[in-house]
């Protein structure tokens, strides 16, 4: 079928779903929701067999979803209505929740029933649970209602409030009055809900040092105290801060009214105000285990941006765990993320955001550059969550490249502003998928699952949609692998094909040849990398969908087929 995609952004669902939909066979286009005419030209170019709303943040326009079935993933159970369905859930913190997927009608939320999921409620914040549990859900549910819808012989199930499976209710859009923290009574459970229903939109407003900000990535301590409020320790990017039965962590803060009005690390915005603190260790980026020959290595950034002092902290625990006495070396990123590639925002507060781009890259550099000549342990990038532009390419740098299924990898960097890209893979990518895949991995700018990965060799394994399966299945793989008959001979493989590799051209020539050509984004006239980058850091809303992802644009040249009013 010929499905078009009504949406506010091309986020992490709509990409998941815009992949399942393409594997299946369907024709899918994307038009983001600017405003009611570019919608309905998009639909009259387009003329979709379907239209799927996977994320909007007003109606869809009643000339649409009166002559065309449209598809609205909502995340809430059947009844629930509004735009914080999920902050409220957080905040209520039921046991389960679930996703709807109801046709558009003249009622926002309110239209008839064609499929949902429902899902176990993880004590986690709101981005976290929307990238996973409500991804999975929302893909079962769509997956259902648009089989239903090709098979033509199911009518989809009336809204109505009298059915005893309809629990969900009309929710009003949350506010800060809601959110807000009342730090001399609230307990650690209650602040760290307010905080998790927030993130990573719109934040809670509060008040630290004098200054109004808002809260995000919310963590919890478990053996500071101090006197309610208090902001009382810290630990790399995130300020602890006591409550009424223990304390929690808050790892990012954003104050609108600064030189820098968005996003940044807690510790970054209050640099000043907190530098005489003392430091704890109960943030964990990074942390190391080890089980049966094999050596795990977590880092968990938050949103996966890796900044310069975050890779060389990673580099140092790499090279830590190179001295252990492991035969394997298991790269486990965090539950959201693997990794993104460079910290935008980061750069984007920097004094220079050139020169700090360039200390990003090379720090990556130095990662994988590690990563790849490790001839003492074979090494795994175990991608438990999604990974974009150079995290793919630091993923492919280990010998072996293991994929939760589900997974979401953007392997490109020209949308942000033709950026060229190192982290080795001019070497890499040739190397794994062969030149004819590089070519069109690298010139590709659409989402792949890991089904299409493997394919390409970007992927050597995909396995488990669940975490835990997955991260079972890892401990086994690695196991086997730290154990197998023939380990001696593929690390010496390994490192012979390395050695051949280095004698037919070194990595520091591909190194050199990348970076001459970021150096010419980070400094030199073309200024596309600095105008994307300020975009995607503000937020700057498109004013046009991507042709990459707009197959319908492409039919732009014939007069619209106008829809009958």
């Amino acid at each position: 079928m010929r499905i078009l995609f009504l949406t506010h952004s091309f986020n992490s669902l709509s990409q998941r779903l815009h992949v399942e939909l393409r594997n299946r066979g369907h024709n899918v286009s994307v038009e983001f929701d600017i405003n009611d005419d570019t919608a309905i030209e998009a639909v009259d170019l387009f003329q979709p067999d379907l239209i799927v709303a996977p994320f909007l943040k007003r109606a869809i326009p009643e000339l649409i979803w009166r002559n065309h079935v449209c598809l609205v993933v909502h995340p809430g159970i059947p009844g629930d209505r509004g735009p914080s369905s999920l902050d409220w859930a957080i905040l209520a913190s039921g046991s389960g929740w679930g996703v709807t997927v109801l046709q558009a009608n003249e009622v926002m939320d309110g239209g008839a029933i064609w499929a949902f999921c429902e899902f176990p409620m993880r004590q986690a914040s709101k981005a976290s649970l929307y990238r996973n549990e409500v991804t999975e859900a929302a893909v079962a549910a769509v997956l259902e209602a648009v089989g239903k819808f090709e098979a033509g012989d199911v009518a989809p199930e009336p809204l109505d409030y009298a059915r005893e499976n309809i629990r969900g209710t009309l929710r009003p859009l949350m506010k800060q009055s809601d959110r807000a923290i009342d730090w001399a009574s609230d307990r650690s459970d209650i602040v760290l809900r307010k905080i998790r229903a927030a993130d990573g939109f719109p934040g809670v407003v509060d008040t630290l040092f004098g200054r109004e900000v808002y809260l995000y990535d919310a963590r919890p301590e478990f053996r500071l105290r101090g006197r309610p409020g208090d902001v009382i320790a810290r630990c790399g990017p995130a300020i602890c801060r006591a409550t009424t039965d223990g304390a929690i962590w808050i790892g990012h803060l954003r104050d609108k009214d600064s030189e820098h009005p968005f996003k940044l690390p807690a510790t970054r915005v209050l640099q000043n105000e907190v530098a005489t603190l003392p430091e704890s260790r109960g943030y964990e980026e990074i942390r190391y285990t080890e089980q049966s020959g094999a050596g795990y290595l977590y880092f968990d950034f938050y949103n996966g941006a890796m900044s310069t002092r975050q890779c060389r902290m990673l580099l140092d625990a790499y090279r830590d765990a190179r001295t252990r006495d492991t035969k394997v070396i298991v790269l486990m990123g965090g539950t959201d993320f693997w990794s993104n590639g460079m910290h935008l925002n980061l750069i984007e507060a920097a004094s220079s955001p050139a020169d700090e781009s360039w200390r990003n890259i090379n720090a990556i550099n130095d990662l994988a550059y590690e990563i790849i000549t490790t001839d003492n342990q074979l090494v795994v990038s175990a991608l438990q969550g999604n990974a974009g532009a150079g995290g793919v390419f630091l993923a492919r740098a280990a010998d072996y490249v293991w994929s939760r299924e589900g997974v979401i990898l953007n392997p490109h960097y020209k949308d942000m502003g033709n950026l060229y890209g190192s982290e080795y893979w001019t070497y890499l990518l040739p190397r794994y998928t062969g030149t004819q895949h590089a070519r069109q991995i690298s010139q590709a700018r659409l989402p792949m699952g890991s089904a299409e990965a493997m394919k390409l060799g970007l992927v050597d394994a995909a396995f488990e949609a669940c975490h835990g399966k997955f991260l079972e299945s890892t401990l086994i793989r690695a196991r086997a692998l730290a154990g197998a008959d023939r380990y001696d001979e593929l690390l010496a493989r390994k490192w012979a094909r390395r050695m051949m590799d280095e004698e037919q051209k070194p990595l520091t020539l591909y190194r050199d040849q990348e970076l001459e050509s970021m150096r010419m984004n980070f400094y030199g006239f073309d200024p596309s990398y600095h105008v994307a980058r300020y975009n995607f850091v503000y937020k700057v809303a498109k004013s046009r969908t991507p042709l990459t992802i707009a197959a319908h644009r492409s039919l732009s040249s014939r007069p619209p087929r106008r829809m009958v009013q």
